[in-house]
């Protein structure tokens, strides 16, 4: 299974008044890793959208079981847990020191420039496929 991981340090702005991560923050760090893994995989979404795909997120869920707090250091780990079909569904973990804080997942598909659904581009199916193999 495809997988990356990229590291953050909890911003004093991505706190809420209770001192830890504001819960809308994690989804901007999901999204770190998912570039992370596209970019390891050979396809980075920048050439995706020069190319006229885009991978808008259809659904997201995110389940909290400990809380960050300013200045923590945390890792997002994201995998591609099933092959793709027409859709992406992608899982995450953030930890902290081992320390398993937030589960999520995403689901995306791939839509040309006017959001109609789309056929992955060759090399994005060939990548993915090819990961899966390894």
């Amino acid at each position: 299974m495809p997988e990356a991981s990229v590291e953050t340090r909890v911003r004093f702005a991505e706190t809420d008044a209770m001192g830890v991560t504001y819960h809308g923050n994690y989804l901007p760090w999901f999204e770190m890793a998912r570039v992370a893994l596209l970019d390891q995989l050979g396809i980075p979404y920048r050439e995706l959208e020069q190319e006229g795909f885009l991978l808008p997120v259809l659904e997201t869920g995110l389940t909290y079981h400990r809380p960050s707090r300013f200045d923590d250091r945390v890792r997002i780990t994201v995998i591609l847990a099933e092959k793709p079909k027409a859709r992406l569904r992608l899982t995450y973990r953030v930890e902290r020191e081992g320390e398993l804080l937030v589960e999520g997942f995403t689901v995306h598909a791939f839509v040309n420039r006017e959001f109609k659904p789309v056929r992955p581009p060759n090399r994005a199916e060939e990548a993915m496929r090819s990961a899966f193999s390894a």
